[in-house]
């Protein structure tokens, strides 16, 4: 998905309450996704090989946490983002991995709105800080993450 469908209105900075959760998901993790990023990215024995990580303190295969935050990136992006006149981020203020993900997880993802506010600067810029939690098909919370996203204001487009 690349921009909104016809039926579709993009959303801008005042249509995101705080404390309004949102999920979207269902993000079905392989062991040959695991490791293929690993080998690329985070080549860790517990990453990139089911025999070696059996041995390990892991137990067995399980996804790098930076995989796990591009997993998360594509759930954004695919439940929502495509549809948000996003102005990009400040990044992240808290990454927290509680539990490993696993082949096989089908991850889901809930976002809530921390707190929002208007650019003092550019007042066409809206900043909300998002808390991301993404959960298993047990419901076990996998990973936490908290940072700023600038949002265009819809006022702003009114206005010209």
């Amino acid at each position: 998905m690349s921009a909104p469908g016809p039926d579709q209105d993009l959303l801008y900075y005042e249509d995101f309450a705080v404390g309004e959760p949102f999920e979207t998901g269902n993000y079905e993790v392989t062991a040959e996704e695991i490791i293929a990023f690993a080998r690329e990215y985070d080549p860790l024995p517990f990453h990139v090989d089911e025999e070696l990580a059996a041995e390990t303190m892991t137990g067995g295969l399980i996804a790098s946490g930076w995989h796990v935050l591009s997993m998360q990136m594509k759930m954004i992006y695919d439940g929502i983002l495509y549809r948000t006149a996003s102005m990009g981020s400040f990044g992240l203020d808290e990454v927290k991995w509680i539990a490993p993900v696993r082949p096989g997880n089908l991850l889901t993802l809930k976002r809530t709105a921390l707190s929002k506010r208007v650019s003092k600067r550019r007042p066409e810029m809206g900043i909300i800080q998002f808390k991301w939690e993404v959960y298993d098909q047990t419901g076990e919370l996998k990973s936490t993450t908290v940072g700023a996203n600038l949002i265009q204001t819809r006022a702003s487009v009114e206005a010209g």
